[in-house]
């Protein structure tokens, strides 16, 4: 097609066109990832090692949850790490005057 032809086109014509070279991108993307990891595959097999052998994973695993430094003292269900975004409890409780140390575990 050349571009006197997409002049042509309507705008509902161009947005399937759109569409329809996305999808054909992406399966070309797919494809050529496919046939990378075989050759992956292959040179570390005639290398004598697996994919997994030579590359580092986490294997999905999450970090452990640590352990609650400070608790809210109007609710005790209510803990925080000290960790990240300081809860509102939390932010509540030193405007009114207390200390970390009043509500640390």
């Amino acid at each position: 097609m050349t571009y006197s032809d997409l002049n042509s086109l309507t705008i509902s014509e161009l947005k399937q066109l759109e569409k329809e070279v996305a999808r054909a991108i992406a399966s070309y993307e797919s494809r050529r990832r496919v046939e990378a990891r075989a050759e992956v595959e292959e040179f570390a097999r005639k290398l004598g090692f697996s994919i997994s052998d030579l590359v580092a994973t986490d294997g999905g695993k999450k970090r452990a949850a640590i352990a609650p430094k400070y608790r809210n003292p109007e609710n005790p269900e209510q803990t925080w790490s000290g960790r990240g975004r300081k809860p509102l409890w939390f932010v509540a409780a030193l405007e009114a005057g207390k200390s970390p140390d009043d509500m640390a575990i």
